[in-house]
């Protein structure tokens, strides 16, 4: 498999810099829109809302290519660039790059979980918490929480100091405040120049859509019924890849705006795949026609999938819990 993806490895420069400025440009536009159409009309200009959102993940999607240093050739135009998106996106380059970076290394291990994942408990583990724990878990996973409340906290609070496993690092500290810097300099200026209206009805909630579309990707792409984890010697990086991760089979239209980042399997193959080289890897190459597929209906049934179940290795729902419970409780001494 990896042999057959790596033709795909190598950067275009004419074509990444085409998708950039047919992403940027349209960017800018729109928010210039946005801020002053709600300078004349609110709810007219509130129709912007939905476009931008939508362009400001494709741009999300570039800087994630740009750490993987897949976007362009070079080592420090991938980190420039990237650094400049993450202003953008209000997610600090290198700490959130270092973040993904162990999300790949370790993803489908279960004694891996935590660090740029979703946070996923066993079966087993879920019953042996006591009841704020199981409370706490319950909370987290609520779908109002995973894709409402959820990513505008990540992405307006949490962004702003290094992830935990992150804090002994100079550069990541470095790169939160930086951003966190740039971020404010920004809204200093707008807020000089437009007021504050610009910023609270436009670009707010653009950035919490554009969040919550974003967690959505990449919810979808590892939780989903027969998705892959596993332990110690029996865990694989390349079962992982093409087991645990999904391959997202949305319309053209977004699969475009999202950077192709639905042929999943494909980027944990090998990170190294330009996002505008994803396509055309999977379909020449029908070996790679094998993965999970979910069209954009399946994929909101994966919402109620919380728990691993480590006897049927599948992602289950809270309302198998009934029967497990029984079992857990007669096979626990007294």
């Amino acid at each position: 498999m990896r042999e057959l993806i790596a033709p795909y490895t190598k950067p275009d420069t004419r074509r990444s810099t085409i998708q950039l400025l047919t992403t940027v440009l349209p960017y800018l536009a729109m928010m210039a829109a946005l801020f002053v159409g709600l300078a004349y009309h609110v709810w007219a200009a509130l129709l912007v809302i939905v476009p931008t959102a939508l362009l400001l993940v494709r741009l999300f999607m570039i800087q994630h290519d740009c750490g993987h240093r897949a976007f362009f050739k070079s080592r420090w135009a991938n980190n420039l660039l990237g650094t400049f998106l993450g202003v953008l996106t209000l997610t600090p380059y290198v700490d959130w790059q270092r973040s993904h970076a162990a999300h790949h290394a370790g993803s489908g291990n279960l004694e891996r979980r935590g660090i740029g994942d979703i946070t996923t408990m066993t079966v087993r583990e879920y019953l042996q918490h006591n009841r704020l724990r199981r409370f706490l878990y319950r909370l987290y996973r609520h779908p109002l929480i995973m894709l409402g409340v959820g990513p505008g906290f990540q992405f307006l609070l949490r962004h702003r100091v290094p992830a935990a496993q992150q804090m002994h690092r100079w550069a990541n500290w470095f790169s939160a405040l930086g951003t966190n810097a740039a971020i404010a300099a920004i809204v200093a200026i707008v807020a000089l120049l437009m007021g504050l209206q610009p910023l609270l009805f436009g670009f707010i909630p653009v950035m919490l859509l554009a969040s919550s579309i974003g967690v959505w990707l990449f919810y979808v792409q590892h939780q989903f019924a027969e998705t892959y984890w596993e332990t110690g010697e029996n865990w694989s990086p390349d079962a992982a890849a093409l087991e645990g991760s999904s391959y997202y089979d949305l319309p053209r239209v977004l699969h475009w705006l999202t950077c192709y980042i639905g042929f999943h399997h494909i980027h944990h193959l090998s990170s190294k795949v330009p996002n505008y080289r994803l396509r055309e890897c999977f379909l020449e190459n029908p070996s790679l026609w094998k993965a999970k597929r979910l069209t954009v209906w399946e994929s909101f049934k994966c919402l109620r999938l919380t728990l691993w179940d480590e006897e049927t290795h599948r992602l289950v729902p809270f309302a198998a819990l009934r029967q497990r419970r029984l079992s857990f409780e007669n096979a626990t001494p007294r």
